[in-house]
């Protein structure tokens, strides 16, 4: 019988307080069934997102002593540029302390009363990031993304043909066309690297900016790998290039299972 385990230790143990079914129903029923209301020290499994869910490794603790936290010139984003610059052509680079921060930043410019802005599922401090300015964010998923029992292998794609006559519908009050990959508000399913591309074409077609929220970017990759015709000999470096090849432009947080991934190799 062969074993199969995780490739990696854990070395640091957090407590987690137990509570009973009955404290359970009661703290939801304060919170008004709300999750966001509820106190992190009253979960024992936390599925309301995967931000920070991942163990550091090793290497990652020791950087921490490494970073270098100059006011400006620090070595410490020349090498997070070098790392960015080796997947994504972009010629502006702006870290932030989380991917809603640069939401928040994207749509303080973009965003405004009388915009639209088109995603597959507009993740929800997207939509709040988008609204917030005025704007109203839409959600143009493939009808199978909506169907638990459909065993589509690209269930985040956006619908090309409802994107269009969005477009159409909407015309210049359309400031960018998102795109989130994987599609974390529609069950983290994948998005096809030809939906992508042609959602990219569509975009220059109508001279308007197409941005990826690309949290799971390495995700997304190994799925276009395993399930897209013509894309299992290509590495996940290779396909990933070529998924930001024709974007404008990418928000994104880096504290998804992408820890894990690129740990994975």
């Amino acid at each position: 019988m062969k074993t199969i385990i995780e490739p990696f230790r854990i070395k640091s143990v957090e407590p987690i307080r137990f509570t009973t079914q009955n404290e359970r129903k009661e703290l939801l029923k304060k919170a008004h069934y709300n999750l966001f209301a509820l106190k992190s020290d009253d979960v024992i499994i936390d599925l309301l997102t995967d931000s920070g869910t991942s163990a550091m490794s090793s290497a990652q603790w020791a950087a921490i002593m490494n970073g270098d936290e100059s006011y400006a010139g620090s070595p410490s984003f020349d090498r997070f540029e070098a790392s960015v610059r080796d997947l994504m052509d972009f010629k502006h680079i702006i870290p932030t302390h989380q991917g809603r921060a640069a939401e928040a930043i994207l749509f303080s410019l973009i965003g405004g009363k009388g915009k639209h802005i088109p995603s597959n599922n507009h993740f929800d401090t997207t939509r709040g990031n988008i609204e917030a300015t005025g704007a109203m964010a839409h959600d143009l998923v493939i009808d199978e993304g909506s169907d638990p029992k459909n065993l589509h292998p690209f269930k985040g794609n956006i619908d090309l043909d409802k994107l269009v006559a969005f477009l159409d519908e909407y015309g210049e009050n359309v400031p960018c066309i998102m795109i989130t990959i994987t599609n974390n508000a529609g069950g983290g399913q994948p998005v096809s690297l030809e939906n992508i591309h042609f959602c990219a074409k569509i975009a220059r077609s109508y001279d308007v900016p197409f941005i990826i929220d690309a949290c799971r970017f390495a995700e997304n990759a190994w799925f276009i790998k395993q399930r897209e015709a013509g894309q299992g000999e290509r590495s996940i470096k290779e396909i990933v290039r070529d998924m930001f090849k024709f974007a404008d432009g990418m928000t994104m947080s880096a504290k998804k299972m992408l820890l894990l991934i690129l740990a994975a190799g």
